[in-house]
């Protein structure tokens, strides 16, 4: 009995540490959870839900163009909403940026959570920056980068072929975009009140294409304590 007894202890005790192994991480960036749980949907899907009498807008997918008049429209709509809980794998910037000042307009205490085994990358982030309590879950992801506007590689080798005058046309656009992408990004760091060395920190010294010759990282997952730092996270400690 008391052999059998250990055995059971042992396979409790086994199954007890299995669950609280970390997910393997990315050993291009060792920061980030390697199979980042982001969802899956081409748009991001806006769902209501009740959870222990708390109304909660379940926010899932691509930022996509159209996501701020939706947003916008589903807040109008369930003015009870309390919370939003964020995944995703990023999309479009401005329209991140743009749905993170309607959360913001719509209820200034209304708060944006990154829940436990979730990922909020690249345009999520400023989703999640409009809420006016921000909490990141232990185990939840806030991933950053450093943008990039030569993501359409079709239109950088088509512009080489081209010859000079394209291709230095072609960087002029870039180098425009870029700065003025990021001169929108601090005026949204500085309005929701978070700290501008985010950008300086972190996300900007992140490189912003992965290449083979390099081991520098594409992706950074803050840690609790930086997310305090930055004040991206300002409730929940």
């Amino acid at each position: 009995m008391r052999k059998l007894a250990k055995i059971v202890t042992m396979s409790v005790a086994m199954l007890l540490l299995q669950g609280n192994m970390a997910a393997p991480m990315d050993s291009k960036n060792p920061t980030c959870p390697a199979e980042p749980n982001w969802s899956a949907n081409k748009t991001m899907t806006l769902t209501p839900i009740e959870r222990s009498g708390t109304k909660i807008l379940l926010a899932e997918g691509i930022v996509d163009t159209g996501l701020p008049d939706r947003l916008r429209k589903m807040l109008k709509d369930n003015p009870d909403i309390l919370e939003i809980w964020l995944r995703s794998p990023g999309g479009d910037a401005r329209a991140g940026n743009e749905a993170g000042r309607i959360i913001r307009e719509a209820k200034r205490t209304m708060i944006t959570r990154v829940p436990s085994g979730w990922t909020c990358f690249s345009a999520c982030n400023f989703v999640f920056m409009g809420g006016g309590a921000r909490i990141i879950d232990e185990g939840g992801h806030f991933m950053v980068h450093m943008f990039t506007m030569t993501g359409n590689r079709n239109a950088i080798d088509y512009s080489i072929e081209m010859g000079t005058d394209s291709t230095v046309e072609l960087i002029g656009e870039i180098e425009q975009e870029s700065a003025l992408l990021a001169t929108e990004d601090n005026d949204f760091l500085i309005r929701m009140g978070v700290s501008r060395k985010l950008l300086s920190d972190v996300m900007y010294r992140q490189k912003a294409i992965e290449t083979d010759d390099s081991g520098q990282s594409t992706r950074r997952c803050l840690t609790r304590k930086e997310a305090y730092k930055y004040n991206v996270a300002n409730a929940g400690e």
